[in-house]
């Protein structure tokens, strides 16, 4: 529809005065991604009128279709906003200060002793209390800045943390193109358990444009046998292999 701002505008809603106020709403309106997402919905119902087939199109059931139409104010776009779910009245804590206290101080004197050594503590004074309500208080005392952990505790915990990361493989970078035979080769590794004391491990490629696939067997999940699979697959395949995609395993190490 051309309005008086002389722009081809969508209309969103049923009745809407004409092109310049949805716009200069859609200006006003800060809406997340979602609600505009939800808005497109009845953009496209707008102009085809057929709820199965905007369900269809966007890939949404009929029931969140219409319950979103039921909330949908076409002069207030922030009606497709998502609301929050948390009851209006939070349930409070029931554990007695008395035992918060006394949590905070073997906490502070004995950093590094979590819930379960804590409760025995409590419990031969008379504080009967289970581990996870003791771990609920240490977290909520963390949160409140009530207790704090030593700085070389917290070195140790980001140290455990810590991901390895393997220097033999990189990420695929986002912008690498798969187009042609031999862009990317996955490559994963089966254990087959024959007997009980006979097991085989099978190497199996696929090329993710050609989908050929190649297969070898072999007596041990080795570095060795995994560059001999590697061989075999240059010479089976009629393209160059320029990138392969492993899960990390140490057979793709060494050799």
């Amino acid at each position: 529809m051309r309005g008086k701002i002389g722009v081809t505008m969508n209309i969103y809603g049923t009745v809407l005065p004409d092109a310049s106020s949805i716009a200069s709403l859609v200006r006003r309106t800060n809406i997340s991604k979602e609600a505009k997402k939800r808005l497109k919905w009845f953009d496209y119902y707008k102009k085809r009128d057929n709820v199965r087939l905007t369900c269809r199109y966007f890939g949404i059931s009929a029931q969140t279709f219409y319950r979103w139409r039921k909330r949908f104010n076409p002069y207030n776009l922030t009606s497709l906003e998502a609301k929050t779910s948390r009851p209006i009245k939070v349930r409070q804590p029931e554990t007695p200060v008395k035992a918060v206290k006394r949590i905070k101080e073997l906490r502070e004197k004995y950093p590094r002793w979590g819930k379960d050594k804590l409760v025995i503590l409590l419990k031969r004074e008379g504080i009967i209390l289970s581990a996870s309500t003791v771990g609920r208080v240490i977290k909520r005392l963390k949160q409140r800045g009530v207790i704090r952990e030593p700085v070389n505790l917290i070195l140790a915990k980001l140290a455990r943390k810590k991901k390895w990361k393997p220097r033999y493989a990189v990420r695929k970078p986002k912008d690498y193109l798969i187009l042609a035979p031999g862009d990317l080769v996955g490559v994963d590794t089966l254990t087959i358990r024959l007997l009980p004391n006979l097991v085989r491990y099978q190497f199996t490629a696929r090329d993710v444009v050609s989908k050929r696939d190649g297969l070898r067997a072999y007596s041990k999940q080795t570095s060795f046998c995994a560059a001999l699979f590697l061989d075999y697959l240059e010479k089976k395949f009629p393209f160059k292999i320029k990138a392969i995609q492993i899960d990390g395993g140490s057979e793709w190490k060494k050799e």
